[in-house]
């Protein structure tokens, strides 16, 4: 029987009412039998079904009415059918103003049980649609963009919105914590995609041998536990994104499995022969050197040109000091509600937000996050102070200058910050005006051609992004 094929749960306590519905239905759907209420709840938890055929009164302590009452409750895009006798008429039709899609009289004539059939399922899967349709507008709604002063981060979100509108695949590269899925979420939200689903995958959260199922999915048998069909990512993604996190945690051989997709658009779930098509948009991100990896032999150079059609690196949040005060002000209001002493009017004294700008942050704008919620906890006013910072986040800050000598390090610090804006703002526009041509940016600037390569390197730019 082709896994493809609408599941649907039968519950009656009479076998031969069972058996029969099986063996007329069996060709068009997938058909569960229950014996009993109790037993169609534990297919409900474990299977996914698209519509439940149940008898109204059954022995034991759960009707037909319980189980419509928990499906509503649990899985309201489910149609139910409610099977009863003639003599309990009004039951089911209580039963259908409590959310039943309909009602059978026994004896059930199967000319009559298979239009229903087919309505209540074009029913449910409307329903389904409705409801995957509502998360993902809420979760657009609930998108917000980059809070940055930083004009490297301004000009990668200017970027992220003109790549947004094409079906080019991307290379996120940042350190952990720098918002690498923000920035995928943001390529999505911005994309015409926007309205399909975007979904996500750490490839360094999941085993190695049960990665290939969650990509490609896998058929009923194919494997110990593979006891029903299920659908990989790049099926559930098809025509929204599909955000590979970790992309350098990726086996050699999915990696292959996956430069195949890329290259044809087909896949096969695992234990299968059909090919399936994905129209998915892939995005990947990693906070390794691909670059190396691919050296070292433990990442497909293929792979990795084919991933990085458009290559987009995030600063560390130590390289844009500017955006900790505004970042801080934002955690400060996301996570009020965690201050004991109940305060909306929040703040931070200047002694302690300079210790949180004299920190190096090794994990970025999520540890940023953390040390505020933190903070926001201990604090038993409307103020926090140095005390409220952890201890070990104290003893590593860089302390204020206290001496000319301390003092001028820190100017040239921060003047060195400066100009690397300066300098990657300047480096940006430049290969815009000369669409990525080295030779004419260096001949348009005053620069010979190595210093314009050593710049891109040092930045991270990857000057296809301008070509073309």
């Amino acid at each position: 029987m082709d896994s493809s094929h609408p599941t649907i749960l039968i519950v009656d306590d009479e076998e031969k009412i069972r058996k029969i519905l099986k063996i007329n239905l069996q060709s068009k759907y997938q058909v569960l039998l229950a014996q009993n209420g109790k037993e169609a709840l534990q297919y409900l938890q474990k299977e996914p079904i698209q519509l439940v055929l149940t008898d109204l009164r059954m022995p034991g302590n759960v009707s037909g009415l319980d189980i419509l009452e928990y499906v509503k409750n649990n899985f309201n895009y489910i149609p139910v059918v409610i099977i009863t006798a003639y003599g309990t008429v009004e039951n089911a039709v209580q039963a259908m103003k409590n959310g039943a899609y309909d009602y059978l009289l026994k004896p059930i004539k199967i000319a009559d049980l298979e239009p229903l059939i087919e309505k209540a399922l074009h029913y449910g899967q409307l329903l389904a649609e409705n409801v995957e349709l509502k998360k993902r507008l809420k979760k657009y709604e609930g998108f917000k963009e980059f809070i940055t002063v930083n004009s490297r981060m301004k000009s990668l979100i200017e970027t992220v919105k003109q790549v947004a509108a094409t079906p080019a695949t991307v290379l996120i590269q940042g350190e952990s914590g720098t918002g690498k899925q923000l920035l995928a979420s943001a390529l999505h939200y911005y994309s015409p995609r926007a309205a399909q689903p975007f979904v996500e995958i750490n490839c360094g959260a999941i085993p190695r041998e049960l990665l290939e199922s969650e990509l490609f999915g896998h058929e009923k048998g194919a494997f110990t536990g593979a006891v029903q069909t299920k659908k990989g990512k790049f099926e559930l993604a098809s025509g929204g994104t599909l955000f590979l996190d970790e992309i350098g945690e990726l086996p050699l051989e999915l990696q292959v499995k996956l430069l195949h997709v890329l290259e044809n658009q087909r896949f096969t779930r695992v234990g299968g022969t059909r090919f399936l098509t994905t129209r998915a948009r892939i995005v990947t991100a990693t906070n390794r050197d691909l670059q190396k990896e691919v050296a070292q032999g433990r990442f497909r150079s293929d792979l990795y040109y084919r991933l990085k059609v458009v290559f987009l690196q995030i600063p560390p949040l130590r390289e844009r000091e500017e955006d900790i005060p505004i970042l801080v002000n934002h955690f400060l209001k996301k996570h009020r509600e965690l201050n004991i002493s109940g305060s909306h009017t929040l703040q931070i004294s200047d002694e302690a937000l300079e210790v949180l700008r004299s920190y190096t942050w090794p994990g970025n704008v999520r540890e940023l996050e953390n040390v505020i919620q933190q903070a926001i906890i201990f604090t038993k006013n409307d103020l926090i102070t140095i005390d409220q910072l952890p201890a070990d986040l104290r003893q590593q800050a860089i302390k204020p200058a206290s001496t000319k000598e301390e003092l001028q390090i820190e100017k040239q610090r921060r003047t060195e910050r400066i100009l690397m804006d300066i300098e990657y703002s300047f480096l940006k526009r430049l290969l815009k005006a000369t669409r990525g041509n080295v030779t004419r940016a260096a001949e348009k600037s005053g620069y010979d051609r190595r210093q314009i390569q050593n710049l891109i390197k040092k930045h991270g730019i990857n000057i296809e992004n301008f070509r073309g």
